[in-house]
């Protein structure tokens, strides 16, 4: 009996739980993806020869269009995409600057909401797992 291997490729990407303060408040940056019709945290596929931590600052300035201070690290989720395994690093980061975005074909809308807002409204539980552990950090 012989049996067929298909080499499985395992996807690297990285992300932000990225916030923005001010007097009195704290809010955090989820996008609404087109494609997947989700709420997420910003992320993507690093591309070659680039580290995790500037795959991470690359996909938050894409997706929400601001630019951010990387913080501490705030974990990983895995899953599979189309029998692939797919593993995404997080960080912590602060806003640095922000510029209005415009809903493409990749992102329709970013949302800056109170953590707790935020939560609700997320798609993935591994992903609110990961800005659960945030808040830990976070005073």
């Amino acid at each position: 009996m012989t049996r067929s291997s298909t080499k499985r490729k395992t996807i690297l990407a990285a992300g932000g739980v990225l916030w923005s303060t001010g007097p009195g408040r704290r809010t955090l940056a989820l996008v609404h993806r087109t494609k997947h019709d989700d709420w997420a945290l910003p992320k993507g596929k690093l591309k070659r020869g680039e580290t995790f931590e500037r795959a991470a600052l690359r996909e938050v300035r894409e997706e929400t269009g601001c630019d951010a201070k990387l913080g501490l690290y705030a974990g990983l989720v895995s899953y599979a995409v189309r029998g692939n395994p797919k593993v995404v690093l997080f960080w912590n980061m602060d806003v640095s600057r922000k510029r209005r975005t415009r809903p493409n074909a990749e992102i329709a809308e970013v949302a800056w909401l109170k953590p707790e807002r935020a939560l609700r409204l997320m798609s993935y539980s591994l992903e609110r797992k990961i800005v659960r552990k945030a808040l830990k950090l976070r005073p």
